[in-house]
């Protein structure tokens, strides 16, 4: 029985395994054989040289640049959206005036908190090139220049344009992260908030000693995805910043290095070997996030 229960599994299986295979699988293990040849994307048989790309990557000095911008990405970004998504979320499902429901008219703020999601990364980040237009014309410096104080170069400024990205990135991700907790939230059964309440817990209480540890498991995956996101930020950069990465490199993120050195300066080998330290730094990432944030599971 068993035998026949596998052989219906295996073939239930066998196209998406060798689908996977073929477009997953196959294109990782080429990009670490590319890594180590000095390919240049024309010549149909490229030079293997070994651990020689790696080697240069440990002089490059914009590359750790890069990596420095996706570290701080990295740490802000999820802390940052965390933060502020489950402010909102708890507002809107239990910030309510009576009793522990949630604020008159929570439906509709979903959608609104949802809705730079709907907006494809490239057009936020025209939009936001245009928020942040160095003159008196830019939504934000038009406010700044009313209130008679010299323009901001949100952009043009190297020691702030990566905050301004940050900023962007933050903000479209909150919504969608707000949906998910409000999800997360509204699973969790109104008579734990209630005898909470009644026991003369608070807001702060009902939030910190109720909902964190029961949306724990719900805030790890959304931990993880962010810095995954952190991590493979480039249509922000490439749209929104100057010189693609600049002003002078202050924005550039390891994935914009990948398509520069792959598409401009036809260096797939190089490119290639970026992409598999990326590669490391996303899955451990993965690794170290999901066993730092691994505690017990509440069960309710």
């Amino acid at each position: 029985m068993r035998y026949h229960r596998a052989r219906f599994v295996a073939g239930f299986l066998a196209l998406p395994v060798l689908l996977y295979v073929v477009y997953v699988i196959a294109p990782y293990a080429q990009a670490f054989y590319i890594a180590m040849t000095n390919w240049r994307g024309v010549s149909a048989t490229p030079q293997f040289i070994g651990l020689e790309n790696f080697r240069r990557l440990l002089d490059d000095s914009v590359f750790w640049r890069a990596v420095a911008h996706n570290g701080v990405l990295l740490v802000l970004m999820p802390v940052l959206t965390i933060g502020i998504a489950l402010f909102f979320a708890f507002l809107l499902n239990v910030g309510g005036t009576s009793g522990v429901a949630g604020i008159r008219g929570a439906r509709f703020y979903r959608v609104v908190f949802f809705f730079p999601q709907v907006l494809a990364v490239a057009i936020v980040a025209v939009l936001f090139q245009q928020v942040f237009q160095p003159r008196g014309n830019g939504m934000l410096n038009s406010v700044v220049t009313a209130l008679g104080l010299e323009p901001i170069g949100f952009l043009s400024n190297p020691d702030i344009a990566l905050w301004s990205v940050l900023g962007v990135l933050v903000w479209q991700a909150v919504g969608f992260y707000v949906v998910l907790f409000s999800a997360g939230m509204a699973s969790i059964p109104r008579d734990m908030f209630e005898a909470a309440s009644i026991d003369g817990a608070g807001r702060v209480q009902l939030f910190f000693r109720v909902t964190l540890p029961l949306l724990w498991d719900t805030i790890q995956v959304g931990w993880v995805y962010l810095g995954i996101a952190a991590l493979d930020v480039f249509a922000v950069v490439w749209v929104m910043t100057a010189e693609h990465g600049g002003p002078d490199s202050s924005t550039t993120v390891m994935a914009a290095e990948i398509y520069r050195n792959a598409f401009q300066y036809f260096r797939f080998g190089y490119a290639s070997a970026m992409g598999v330290v990326l590669f490391f730094f996303t899955v451990g990432f993965a690794v170290v996030a999901l066993r730092l944030s691994r505690r017990e599971r509440v069960e309710f």
